[in-house]
């Protein structure tokens, strides 16, 4: 049944309409082979990197001592000859210069010799570690050198040890991406310990045990036992191919918003191709018209040409194929210092494979219907210029069920999260019905314009042209471009509330692990009259009788109920706070312990007043019933809690510690943190203004690297220009001869069909900005909770930017159309 000179006549005859399909075909496959060969390589490097991400074969973590019972186990463990252990902790610290009295927030790790047991701590000498890290001598990254203007063999005041720095780290096998520390790595021998005098009771310290088991030994079944024993909701206990470092955590939630992308770019690639296919159809219609009168049927024609577009998709798909993988080892460049510096990629097969299988699914999906309509051509087409009506009886209706199909499963495959998956799927849908029902009104609106120039007036008809896709692109490009929008001026809008205008009264300067019995001391030393907030450690155990799953918890993408919560008590609100369940936070009736909620921990467990809490506070179960629930007027870096119980609770008497934040002049935060520190030194110093200057460069380069994938959106929607061009190229040609026919001269006709491009950029545009400027607000007002600008200026260079784009790529597609001659035109119209 297949015609291979038929074939060959048509892929070498299909031109510019030919290499637009391939080239969406392209787009649809580049993005999923460059991301999800990406995150392949994360995912192989944390599984072959696991134990010296981790340090050890099992891994236990808690914020507080570790219990006797799990020491106890441990300890048999050693004694059995079957592991072996090291402890590590971690927390931090101002240091301090011993001469100039400069100093820094340094984030300490205190550790044995013998660690890690796995991986390595790289330093410059290219010594081992155990040989430098003594007592008496630190190790340090090199920011802690250059910012204190310190040299190797200079003294350290930690806490109240003077130390000596013996070398630098360059790698530190389980250190997290670079922004995600407060501070600078400072690597303390465990011998100093009590030196330092920084561990009191209540400090904010991670505490951490290592574990290296005999080979032959089963790390699960050993965690199980050890899990066991374990403070319940307060100590976990992991394997290595159990546990999440903070890499493997940030990558994973980074990779899964690229994956958003990736599917949405996908999607707006599959409209291209059918764009792009259903052009390349309407230009052979003739041919197609002509092989029937001759006797084809609709059957061999169709599978004919069924092979034509197999091959173009499997060129797009080899294209993509080889594009995604040299953009895999291009995002290096891209990503710059989100990578970790080991970091390695490698060509993933599975990634390939997955590439080539949705090459071919998403040609074959979005070629059913352009195919289908081969049916509708005549051989009496071959006469006349009609075209064939759309048809969409259940043919239509059932591929666009298969394609909506498809997508939920790629998005379900893709996000691993049904929940979330649903969402995305949802705001999707929600945002192209909502843009192509505005499209729909503004077109509509358009036909009843009355206008009085010609050139308009024509460009206005040309809008409405048989064939013209002028509402898939004017879709295609609103959503791109929406994203692109929403994404800078939520950008700006965090720019401008927390780095270029801080609050004039927030606090600038925060003061962590304060001891009780400090506070009257702490206050002569800062000359400051300040809030002290009590702070007790404790984990959430059960919401009304129900256990919480931690497990499941874990899985959450934002805030979750299984980490640790700092509780406090007093018995009024805070400044920014308000009540918004109950008139006051506590009843008279003080029969049971009562704790007030904040909002958004009550909306993450569904919790409600007169429902019961349970907490365990340093291994003491603790109960409590919500009274009220707070909310805050106003979302700012001032101090706030979660839960608060009554001043007088029995919480007065749980090991604790106290901060205090104040608002202090710039040029005062140094002289006051070496004031503090020198006094106090298990007292940790904030500068937040310090913090919040990173935050804005992880911002600014995370939006970076999500413009650099919306381009390939874009990317869709100027082939969609393209082909729409291109499936109306014959009228266009038409209407082109006619114009001159009648005595117009070439300005006229450019003019026209430049104001058409310039209404269809500038419709997408403004619905592009309409959609950003609303979905920005939300984002930065429901979410961040700030005030939210419209940036007016930036809105109107984007729109421009935006038209300037549409018309630029459609006048270039338009450009041979204009060169045709009307005299060839008629005498080639006339031999038919």
């Amino acid at each position: 049944m297949l015609n291979s000179r038929f074939i060959l006549r048509q892929i070498t005859n299909s031109g510019r309409q030919a290499t637009v399909f391939v080239l969406c075909v392209t787009l649809s496959i580049v993005t999923l082979v460059a991301l999800n060969g990406f995150g392949e390589s994360v995912r192989r490097a944390m599984l072959r990197d696991a134990r010296g991400l981790h340090g050890g074969d099992i891994i236990i973590r808690s914020y507080f001592p570790i219990s006797r019972p799990l020491l106890d186990a441990v300890a048999d463990l050693e004694r059995q000859g079957r592991a072996e252990s090291l402890r590590a902790y971690e927390f931090y610290s101002v240091v301090r210069t011993g001469h100039e009295n400069r100093s820094l927030l340094a984030d300490l790790k205190v550790v044995a010799p013998a660690y890690p047991f796995y991986g390595e701590v790289a330093l410059a000498s290219g010594r081992p570690l155990r040989e430098v890290l003594t007592g008496g001598n630190v190790v340090a990254e090199q920011v802690l050198l250059d910012r204190l203007q310190v040299r190797i063999g200079d003294s350290l005041r930690v806490g109240r040890a003077t130390l000596t720095i013996r070398d630098v780290v360059v790698r530190e096998s389980d250190r997290p991406v670079n922004f995600l520390s407060f501070g600078p790595r400072l690597l303390v021998a465990s011998a100093d310990l009590t030196a330092l005098d920084l561990m009191k009771k209540g400090s904010r310290v991670r505490h951490m045990l290592l574990l290296k088991i005999r080979s032959g030994e089963n790390p699960d079944r050993l965690a199980a036992d050890l899990r066991a024993v374990a403070a319940e909701g307060q100590e976990q206990v992991d394997t290595f191919r159990t546990a999440r470092s903070r890499v493997r955590r940030f990558f994973d939630n980074f990779l899964f918003f690229l994956a958003l992308i990736a599917i949405f770019t996908l999607l707006l690639a599959g409209i291209g191709i059918h764009s792009a296919l259903t052009a390349l159809l309407r230009e052979k219609e003739k041919t197609i018209a002509v092989m029937k009168a001759v006797g084809a049927t609709s059957r061999f024609v169709t599978l004919n040409w069924l092979a034509v577009i197999l091959i173009f998709g499997l060129a797009g798909t080899a294209l993509g194929l080889v594009s995604g993988i040299s953009l895999q080892y291009f995002l290096p460049a891209v990503f710059g210092h989100l990578l970790p510096r080991d970091m390695e990629l490698f060509i993933s097969g599975r990634a390939v494979a997955e590439g080539s299988l949705l090459g071919v699914l998403v040609v074959m999906l979005f070629a059913v219907l352009p195919l289908h309509r081969i049916g509708a051509v005549r051989p009496a087409s071959v006469f006349r210029k009609a075209r064939p009506l759309r048809r969409r009886g259940p043919v239509f209706w059932l591929v666009i069920a298969v394609i909506l199909l498809f997508f939920v499963s790629m998005i379900l495959w893709q996000l691993k999260d049904i929940r979330i998956g649903a969402w995305f799927l949802g705001g999707i849908i929600g945002l192209i019905l909502l843009t192509a029902l505005v499209t729909q009104v503004i077109l509509s609106g358009l036909k009843r314009i009355p206008v009085r120039s010609l050139a308009l007036r024509q460009a206005f008809r040309g809008l409405f042209r048989p064939g013209n896709a002028t509402r898939s692109v004017i879709i295609t490009l609103s959503t791109a471009f929406a994203v692109v929008f929403s994404i800078y001026l939520v950008e700006s809008n965090l720019d401008a509330a927390f780095v270029r205008s801080y609050p004039d009264d927030a606090p600038n300067l925060f003061f962590l692990d304060i001891q009780p019995g400090q506070e009257k001391a702490f206050t002569e030393t800062l000359g400051i009259r300040t809030r002290f907030y009590p702070v007790i450690r404790s984990r959430l155990i059960s919401v009304n009788g129900r256990k919480i799953d931690r497990q499941a918890e874990k899985k959450r993408r934002g805030d979750n109920l299984s980490r640790p919560f700092n509780l406090t008590y007093r018995d009024d609100l805070l400044a920014d706070e308000a009540m918004l369940t109950g008139e006051r936070m506590f009843r008279d009736d003080r029969g049971e312990l009562q704790v007030s909620v904040l909002d958004t921990v009550a909306e993450i467990g569904a919790m409600a007043v007169g429902d019961r809490l349970a907490f365990r506070v340093q291994g003491i179960p603790v109960e409590a019933v919500i009274s009220s629930i707070r909310t805050r007027r106003k979302e700012t870096v001032r101090p706030y809690f979660y839960f608060v119980f009554p001043g007088d609770s029995l919480l007065r008497d749980a090991p604790q510690t106290i901060f205090s934040a104040v608002r202090v002049e710039s040029k005062r935060i140094s002289e006051i943190q070496s004031r503090i520190v020198s006094e106090f030194p298990n007292i940790s110093v904030i500068d937040v203004t310090q913090a919040i200057g990173a935050f804005a460069g992880i911002m600014h380069r995370l939006s970076l690297v999500i413009r650099f994938f919306t381009v390939f959106s874009i990317l869709a929607g100027v082939l969609i220009i393209i082909s729409s061009v291109l499936a109306t190229r014959f009228a266009r040609i038409q209407e082109a001869v006619y114009f001159r026919i009648l005595g117009a001269e070439s300005q006229f006709v450019l003019a026209v069909f430049t104001l058409e491009n310039a209404i269809i950029g500038l419709i997408s545009a403004l619905l592009a900005l309409v959609i950003s400027q609303v979905g920005s607000r939300i984002i930065c007002v429901r979410i961040f909770d700030i005030n939210c600008l419209p940036y007016a200026g930036a809105s109107l260079f984007m729109v421009a930017g935006t038209v300037a784009l549409v018309m630029g790529v459609g006048l270039l597609a338009t450009l041979p159309v204009l060169k045709q001659k009307p005299v060839v035109f008629l005498r080639e119209q006339t031999e038919e």
